[in-house]
């Protein structure tokens, strides 16, 4: 299960991002927001970097603006990983090497061509783990989060 959760600024390409998981045959669940009317990232990024926090969803992809912000919110919670991808390559190593669960996106900084390219590497990229499951292990047990 995916968590799907964006802004206003992030509201038509989460749209988007439903289709394109529907075609890939997974199953996502929609944190919101639900429109283009102006609201706060926070509200919705929480909600859904809490399902992949308590196990309810393997994966999230959050959208906003730029990605930043709810890349910010989604780090917050205990065992997300979330991580702004603007290019596959940055996808490909933030599953790699940081086993990254969280995709952030920017719908003002990267094109919807390139966004779905991010998104299917980010879903079918596999940990690598040794050298860096370590590394990844450092990341919840010095900040206890």
């Amino acid at each position: 299960m995916i968590a799907l959760a964006s802004d206003h600024a992030g509201f038509e390409y989460k749209e988007r991002i439903k289709k394109l998981l529907e075609e890939m045959g997974l199953q996502y669940e929609d944190f919101g927001t639900h429109s283009r009317d102006s609201t706060d990232y926070p509200d919705w990024g929480h909600r859904a970097a809490e399902a992949v926090s308590s196990g309810k969803c393997e994966k999230g992809i959050l959208v906003c603006g730029s990605g930043v912000g709810m890349s910010i919110v989604a780090n917050k919670h205990v065992s997300v990983r979330a991580a702004v991808c603007e290019s596959v390559t940055a996808a490909r190593l933030s599953r790699q090497h940081n086993n990254a669960n969280v995709l952030t996106l920017g719908e003002r900084i990267t094109g919807w061509e390139s966004c779905v390219d991010i998104i299917k590497v980010f879903l079918s990229t596999p940990f690598e783990g040794g050298r860096h499951a370590r590394r990844v292990e450092k990341i919840h047990t010095l900040t206890g989060r």
